[in-house]
């Protein structure tokens, strides 16, 4: 299991927090990962960027991210993650 939580500050909230949240949770289900991520939320992180939203993944923090460059980040990071964990049960 893969811990996610994403800032939901007010400047992360402005710059997409909410569409990320969606599209991960779109992910999830297409995915068929729901019993693999727990997806939270959490207020500022401190690792404010100029553009996109603060995510951690387990203890490592990704900032910038945004809906435009949510698929690589997915497909980047969030699989090999849930890979990994799976590798290791």
């Amino acid at each position: 299991m893969i811990f996610i939580e994403i800032c939901v500050g007010s400047s992360c909230h402005l710059k997409g927090a909410p569409q990320i949240v969606e599209l991960i949770q779109n992910k999830m289900k297409e995915e068929g990962l729901e019993d693999e991520i727990v997806l939270s939320g959490s207020f500022c992180t401190g690792r404010c960027n100029r553009e996109g939203v603060t995510i951690t993944v387990d203890e490592t923090v990704y900032t910038g991210i945004t809906p435009e460059s949510f698929r690589d980040f997915w497909k980047d990071t969030i699989v090999p993650a849930v890979e990994n964990k799976k590798g290791v049960n």
